[in-house]
């Protein structure tokens, strides 16, 4: 489940080299950029070195839309240093994203952009946030409505510490698997959740789908177990990306890594037969999508 393009910068990215990662990304592959730097500067890498993450916060997170950071306890010179770093980053992975796939450019949400600077390894999480168990995303408070969840990564830590996934087994399979673990949502719910804010939109059969294969897989400690998957280190310097709502994976170790979230409009997908969405409408013999 491993695609590797070797370019080492994004001006490299040839119709050939955009094609192949476009379709292996849509193919629910992760996209491995192992010669593709982010560089950093000085200050960077010192606020990098450092533990400033909140005590009940694993990241740090920069919401580009009202440029607010949350989860640091930086001192405020660093907080800017860190913003801009965030910025920068975010504006990397974007130029990233649209080189392989100029056509997601119409239907590219840039959301938020995080700093991940705790050890995986050896912390407690309920079963719900614990990243180290396979799953796919999808968000309680955000429903996408078939938009999908890509998101870009890279390994910055400045002790050669990898960052560890577990990938597999292809979406269909784990679908096949959970579907019937999951639960209907009750007649208005999904309005009145929306009405009150407690999610930015209404909940689709979609979405509520999503969230159930999410829950089952975490909770089911006999199919984390049992059902293979392939190790990925990603050592620093490493850049990647995947789909996260349909690539199933955990984060078993690692530190100081960033990430950008985007949502990508399904109108703009190349490959819109291998969406979630597709997928589970053809298993279930209904279309999940809203209208």
């Amino acid at each position: 489940m491993l695609q590797k393009i070797e370019i080492s910068s994004i001006d490299q990215i040839d119709r050939q080299a955009a094609d192949q990662a476009a379709s292996a990304l849509e193919l629910g592959k992760v996209v491995l950029f192992p010669q593709l730097a982010f560089p950093l500067a000085a200050g960077e890498r010192r606020i990098i070195s450092q533990d400033n993450a909140t005590s009940d916060s694993k990241n740090i997170s920069f919401n580009p839309q009202d440029a607010t950071l949350k989860g640091s306890t930086l001192p405020v010179r660093d907080q800017n240093e860190l913003i801009d770093l965030l910025t920068r980053f975010g504006d990397f992975a974007e130029a990233l994203v649209c080189a392989i796939a100029p056509q997601y450019r119409s239907g590219l949400a840039r959301m938020r952009t995080s700093f991940r600077p705790v050890e995986i390894a050896g912390r407690n999480y309920s079963w719900r946030k614990d990243d180290r168990r396979r799953h796919v995303d999808a968000f309680p408070s955000s429903p996408t409505q078939g938009a999908r969840i890509l998101r870009v990564f890279a390994n910055v830590d400045q002790h050669e510490t990898p960052r560890t996934w577990r990938v597999g087994p292809d979406f269909e399979t784990y679908a096949k698997a959970f579907l019937p673990k999951t639960t209907r949502q009750l007649p208005g719910l999904a309005g009145l959740m929306a009405l009150t804010g407690i999610t930015k939109s209404r909940r689709s059969l979609y979405d509520q789908i999503m969230l159930g294969l999410h829950d089952a897989a975490k909770r089911d400690l006999t199919w984390q177990a049992a059902t293979p998957a392939e190790e990925i280190g990603f050592l620093p310097g490493h850049i990647w990306m995947a789909y996260t709502d349909q690539v199933p994976h955990s984060v078993l170790s690692g530190r100081n890594a960033l990430e950008q979230t985007f949502i990508v409009s399904r109108n703009v997908l190349q490959r819109p037969e291998q969406s979630p969405a597709a997928i589970i409408s053809r298993l279930r013999g209904v279309d999940c999508l809203p209208g």
